[in-house]
């Protein structure tokens, strides 16, 4: 039987795995090629992609971007950009192979850079609010031109097919990381595209999500007030732009991000605590507009850790489960065990209650989360 278009419904459809070390010992990313492949059957060709963190400790310092191209004029203008502004380290095309799967792939190239400190001293912003500024500038005005990834020490890889063939194409297996995050995607709202697919980055932060953010414009009318611009017009891209606001803008701890991305119910702040209701209902109405509604199951990363977390009324799957150092998260069971057979821990967090990884080395760490004091009691683990 042949199924038209609105017949069939996947209403959990999309992929998400993540697996981190916590003493930052790093590995291959065949472990999570596995893991994704395993939840095949959640996408359906159009979006995959990985996210790994430590893999390029012998240029740590620089930041790395990674540039998706139409063509070579694209690639000359965002160079011709890149020079004016950075000291460009080391420019190369990524390294792929052949995948009779991945058709069509664009111009996939890489650059270590760091701001021209004249520059910095013109633009009177830090290191990273400058980078911020570049990417967005490439992003919306050279046409053909796109950054997914601009961290330091970390990468994002990711195109248009399934996550195993994306993790063959970019050769992943030779690569090693401390984190290592993954996205099958099966698209709802927008096309399947090189750009549109999982993760979504900015600076060091990564997200992969399954599900659909019914606050979108509210959140990215909010965004917009602080000079982000939503090119993509996709959900994830304001995810990723609300942690890097609250996290690395407002200075805010993960668990006060967290509080207010996925608020508990106004009738659970009511019964809490008097000194902590105050707290969180400050929080509430503060980042009102960064409330994310909607379905959602989403991990994010950092060079401090990896975080996962449902909305609050867990419409979409997650499954967490650790062993000795590490600390898996995915979409499904199985495809922890695809990895891990044997977990000393499995569980299915609730909705709202975040899954917390700190790398030990991390100082957000010993700086902001060695009590969860916003979140409600039980509503977080910490790894």
């Amino acid at each position: 039987m042949t199924f038209r278009e609105g017949q069939v419904r996947i209403p959990s459809g999309c992929a998400i795995s993540g697996v981190m070390n916590k003493k930052g010992e790093v590995f291959s990313g065949e472990d999570i090629i596995k893991s994704i492949a395993l939840m095949h059957d959640r996408g359906n060709g159009l979006g995959g992609g990985f996210a790994a963190y430590g893999i390029y400790p012998e240029l740590k310092d620089y930041y790395a971007f990674h540039l998706f191209y139409d063509d070579t004029k694209a690639r000359e203008d965002t160079e011709h950009f890149l020079n004016r502004n950075f000291n460009v380290e080391i420019a190369e095309q990524i390294p792929t192979r052949k995948v009779p799967a991945i058709e069509k792939p664009p111009l996939v190239w890489r650059y270590f850079v760091k701001p021209k400190p004249e520059k910095i001293l013109q633009s009177d912003v830090g290191a990273n609010d400058f980078v911020v500024k570049c990417v967005m500038e490439i992003n919306s005005s050279i046409r053909g031109a796109y950054v997914f990834s601009s961290g330091k020490n970390m990468g994002a890889f990711k195109g248009v097919g399934y996550p195993e063939d994306i993790g063959e194409f970019y050769r992943l297996e030779e690569y090693k990381g401390y984190i290592w995050m993954a996205h099958g995607r099966f698209p709802t709202n927008t096309p399947g595209w090189w750009g549109g697919a999982h993760p979504f980055t900015l600076l060091d932060w990564a997200v992969v999500h399954n599900g659909e953010i019914s606050s979108y414009d509210a959140n990215r009318r909010y965004l917009e007030m602080f000079g982000y611009e939503c090119t993509l017009q996709t959900d994830t891209e304001v995810i990723t732009y609300i942690f890097d606001f609250l996290l690395r803008k407002q200075g805010l701890p993960l668990d006060v991000a967290v509080t207010a991305v996925a608020s508990p119910f106004w009738t659970q702040i009511d019964r809490l605590d008097p000194e902590k209701r105050e707290l969180v209902k400050t929080i509430r109405c503060v980042y009102s507009s960064l409330l994310v509604n909607g379905p959602f199951s989403i991990i994010v990363g950092s060079s401090s850790g990896m975080m996962a977390l449902n909305d609050r009324i867990k419409l979409r799957p997650l499954t967490a489960a650790t062993k000795g150092d590490f600390l898996y998260v995915a979409s499904e069971e199985s495809a922890i065990r695809e990895i891990c057979p044997d977990p000393e821990r499995v569980w299915s967090p609730k909705g709202g209650e975040p899954v917390i990884g700190w790398l030990e080395t991390s100082e957000a760490k010993n700086a902001e989360l060695e009590n969860i004091t916003f979140q409600m009691e039980n509503r977080a683990f910490v790894f």
